[in-house]
Order: C-alpha cells, then sequence, then structure tokens
C-alpha cells in the first residue's frame, strides 16, 4: 500500500510535464504505436525525451543515431527544453522512390 500512495504522490507532482510524442515511418513499426503522451520531470531536453523512449521501447535504438525531431511542427535540437503539452515528432530517413 505504501508503495501506491508514493506513486500517486509522484504522479501529482508538478515538477513534471506532459509531451505528445508522435512516431513516424520505421520508429512507428519499432515501437508499435503511432503516438504516445510521455510525462518527464520539468526541464527535460528533447535527448532526456529520446532516451526515454528507447527505455520503454528498445527496438527504437535502430533509428536513434538518425532520427530528425520536430517540437511543435518545428525542426529541432537536442537541447531542445520540452514544455507541457508540446508535441514532438522522431522522424526517421525516409526512404523511396
Amino acid at each position: 500500500m505504501d508503495k501506491e500512495v508514493i506513486t500517486k504522490i509522484e504522479s501529482d507532482d508538478t515538477s513534471s510535464v506532459e509531451i505528445k510524442v508522435l512516431l513516424f515511418a520505421r520508429a512507428r513499426e519499432l515501437a508499435g504505436v503511432p503516438d504516445l503522451t510521455l510525462k518527464m520531470p520539468s526541464g527535460s531536453t528533447t535527448q532526456k525525451c529520446m532516451n526515454e523512449l528507447v527505455l520503454k521501447f528498445p527496438s527504437l535504438e535502430e533509428v536513434r543515431s538518425c532520427v530528425v525531431l520536430a517540437l511543435n511542427e518545428e525542426y529541432t535540437t537536442d537541447s531542445a527544453i520540452v514544455q507541457h503539452r508540446d508535441e514532438l515528432a522522431i522522424i526517421p530517413p525516409i526512404s523511396g522512390g
């Protein structure tokens, strides 16, 4: 029971943000989901978000080094800070003709 109380307190913590993650192409195939909500500590970078995604979906390691990140529909860097309700897109290279 104590563990449940601790979990609830942590989830009510205001020092965290929730972002929507969109996965495209091969990243979507590897994760098996088109999108998800990710809860991160305040001040987290897009790189930390990507690290968390790889922990949740280890198969994403395959595309990690070659993805492009977009934050709120604009290309971004690994060091960008995510804010509550931001939208982070994970875009791997797309091949085709």
